[in-house]
């Protein structure tokens, strides 16, 4: 009898009889913290390449990291790009997601509680920066599943972004 997996591919790919791809995809988190490092760690199993984004010179240094870290947003950010804003209590928020905006990224979020206003509003619009530009930027991030330690945030925030990518309902809806 005939196994039901050698007509789908992904059930193929769970039991390992056909290799996976990943795409290119490249997660920026800004601002060096624990859920930054779960983040890229998880990512990187997801096909990601990552990037720590601390603009605080002190903090990079510190950043304990297997991925670039960089203190501006590096070149070549394109539509394989998504973007985690991991503090949003940090003064270089404003500055910091106005220059992600200037990239084509395919998603940016800011991380926070969706029962409040998020900060990265009032900053972005005290820059100058327009309302639609504004609009890009998601919040709140990741699947509600109640998470409460850095790797649950971060485990919700990647499927949210595997949700999102995949055009499924799963995403950020609270």
């Amino acid at each position: 009898m005939a196994q039901i997996h050698e007509h789908d591919p992904s059930c193929a790919v769970a039991h390992g009889e056909a290799p996976f791809e990943t795409a290119d995809r490249t997660l920026v988190a800004v601002f060096a913290s624990p859920v930054a490092e779960f983040l890229l760690r998880y990512g990187a199993d997801l096909g990601y390449r990552g990037v720590l984004l601390e603009p605080a010179a002190d903090r990079a240094a510190g950043a304990a990291q297997d991925v670039p870290v960089v203190t501006a947003p590096p070149d070549g950010l394109d539509g394989t790009t998504d973007v985690v804003v991991t503090d949003h209590h940090r003064p270089e928020l404003g500055p910091v997601l106005r220059d992600l905006l200037a990239h084509p990224v395919r998603w940016i979020g800011v991380m926070g509680n969706p029962r409040h206003p998020g900060p990265h509003v009032q900053a972005l619009a005290d820059l100058g920066v327009p309302e639609e530009e504004i609009a890009r930027v998601h919040r709140p991030v990741g699947l509600n599943i109640g998470s409460r330690t850095p790797p649950e945030i971060a485990l919700a925030t990647l499927a949210g972004l595997v949700a999102d990518r995949n055009g499924r309902p799963g995403g950020f809806e609270f």
